[in-house]
């Protein structure tokens, strides 16, 4: 059992109590990452095999500490954190049901809790490392959870976090580019915190980490045509597979035309790169 950590799994109990609630109040706010794992691999997870080991260096992941992975989702930064690791000096937390069934499904022996970062079932100090990837623009209250984060990690230990940049995901900003030249009404995602310069840095500041530091992180992924592309985005995850569930046949239809165009209507398997903000601090 990794130092310090509570033995009872709140997705095991009978009971109503406050982390199960907060993790269905999480779950019931981003109802769209509910969602099938596959679903979200098309989409998102795709970028984490090279997303995960950059942000795991930048983070000082090293044999020997211990981790807790705050918004796990289906597993894939965790799996990063694994095998640097082990399976037993790692944990993980997300309040999405089927994505914890997942990390289990895929990471045997992982300790995965259904919890959401503004109240995690942990002890105080009990990880060395505590790390978010591709979270907190999504958190309903990101102070409690940077608050939270820190509490979970020892003193000296490491508070991480990764977001991506506002402009650099091109499969999303075009997406949403070609929402809104069909419907002009149409806002896209919005500005989401962590998408911007110093968001990161400052969270983690304001929270109480000191030595905070941050960077730029790239990742990559490969698509092997148009479809492959554009299956992304019809498993209704998160803000984009919301939207294109709401419309009719004709205008998805529309829609996925004039994204390909936007994005420049390649020719056989492509490349995308995206481009995240990462920062990290010490816990006092």
């Amino acid at each position: 059992m990794l130092r310090g950590m509570t033995t009872t799994d709140t997705t095991h109990r009978t009971t109503a109590d406050p982390t199960a609630t907060a993790a269905a109040a999480a779950a019931a706010r981003c109802p769209s990452f509910v969602a099938s794992a596959d679903g979200y691999d098309r989409l998102m997870g795709r970028y984490l095999p090279s997303l995960a080991p950059a942000f795991a260096d930048a983070a000082g992941v090293v044999a020997g500490l211990t981790a807790l992975d705050v918004g796990c989702g289906p597993g894939g930064f965790t799996r990063e954190l694994v095998a640097r690791l082990g399976v037993a000096n790692v944990a993980a937390a997300d309040p999405s049901p089927p994505f914890v069934a997942a990390c289990r499904d895929r990471l045997p022996g992982i300790d995965v809790r259904e919890a959401a970062a503004e109240r995690l079932p942990f002890d105080d100090g009990a990880f060395d490392l505590t790390l978010s990837s591709l979270v907190v623009g999504f958190l309903a209250d990101r102070e409690a959870g940077a608050r939270e984060m820190l509490r979970v990690t020892r003193p000296g230990g490491t508070v991480a976090a990764c977001f991506w940049s506002s402009d650099g995901m091109p499969a999303l900003r075009t997406f949403w580019a070609a929402a809104a030249s069909l419907d002009p009404s149409v806002q896209g995602d919005g500005i989401r915190f962590g998408t911007e310069e110093g968001d990161l840095t400052g969270w983690l500041a304001a929270a109480g980490a000191t030595d905070v530091t941050g960077g730029r992180l790239t990742a990559t992924s490969t698509y092997d045509g148009a479809d492959d592309w554009w299956s992304g985005f019809t498993q209704g995850v998160g803000p984009v597979g919301a939207y294109l569930a709401s419309l009719d046949a004709g205008h998805a239809a529309a829609l996925r035309d004039a994204a390909w165009r936007s994005l420049g209507a390649p020719e056989g398997a492509f490349t995308l790169t995206n481009v995240a903000w990462w920062a990290k601090g010490v816990v006092a």
